[in-house]
């Protein structure tokens, strides 16, 4: 279950592996590799809004960042069962998350949330903009009317999300992020001093120049590339969806905490 308040660092760390947030998660290797094999064959769908050119046409590059900076197994001959995230790099990617909506806080910066996510990270995204909001910072209010072929631009809970037959959807696309922003700029609107994410709004957010920070899983790894690469401002390794979003809530409020946000 959740553990109350707000957790110390080794509550965190010991929190994650227990609830597969970080440490064996449930994603498996196999999964993993193939996701790495698709970005380096030049598969758009994995690059998640960023334009990644030819940079990273060898997966064994894309394993070596994978390793460094998320903790999957750095063997290539391991090819199948488990794989792992390290809680160490998870609570460290909070820690630089936090510094980033510490200087948005002193800034009364406009942040726009959005998530490709809503069964797992919503809430997580509807709390950091709370308490943004309680510190002086404009949440983005995205322009109305706006539509992918996926589906529906939406707003709830001040996180942007795709929607489709009156269901929140799950997407990698940046695609949504992308009609916010261009919608943005034809209407005269200024582009927010920051986006909190993960998926293609993130990667798309960052591509398009926008200060982006945001959450990806082991078999995801575009936006820990393009943190590699400085495009992506900061990008936290998490499992984006395990069985109950309430266990993100110890990570929540250690993020919030470290921010001076709580």
């Amino acid at each position: 279950m959740p553990i109350p308040g707000t957790p110390s660092r080794a509550e965190l760390v010991d929190h994650l592996v227990r609830t597969r947030i970080a440490g064996e998660v449930a994603t498996p290797r196999e999964n993993n590799l193939s996701h790495y094999r698709q970005l380096a064959n030049g598969n758009r769908h994995y690059w998640l809004g960023l334009e990644l050119g030819d940079r990273w046409s060898d997966e064994q590059d894309v394993l070596a960042v994978m390793a460094e900076r998320v903790g999957v197994n750095d063997d290539p001959e391991y090819r199948y069962g488990q794989d792992t995230i390290d809680p160490e790099l998870t609570v460290g990617g909070l820690e630089r998350m936090a510094a980033r909506l510490r200087k948005a806080a002193d800034g009364q910066q406009a942040v726009l949330f959005a998530t490709g996510h809503p069964g797992g990270l919503l809430d997580v995204h509807r709390a950091t903009a709370a308490a943004l909001r309680t510190a002086g910072c404009e949440i983005v209010v995205i322009p109305e009317g706006l539509q992918t072929d996926e589906g529906y631009v939406m707003q709830f809970a001040d996180v942007a999300v795709l929607e489709h037959g009156a269901t929140l959807w799950h997407t990698h696309s940046g695609d949504p992020m992308k009609a916010i922003l261009t919608t943005m700029e034809r209407e005269g609107r200024p582009l927010p001093d920051l986006v909190v994410a993960d998926h293609g709004w993130a990667g798309y957010a960052a591509q398009h120049g926008v200060d982006s920070v945001g959450y990806a899983d082991c078999n995801d790894p575009a936006l820990f590339v393009g943190e590699s690469e400085g495009t992506v401002q900061v990008t936290v390794p998490l499992d984006d969806h395990v069985v109950s979003p309430r266990h993100y809530d110890p990570m929540t409020a250690y993020l919030l905490s470290e921010a001076g946000l709580r």
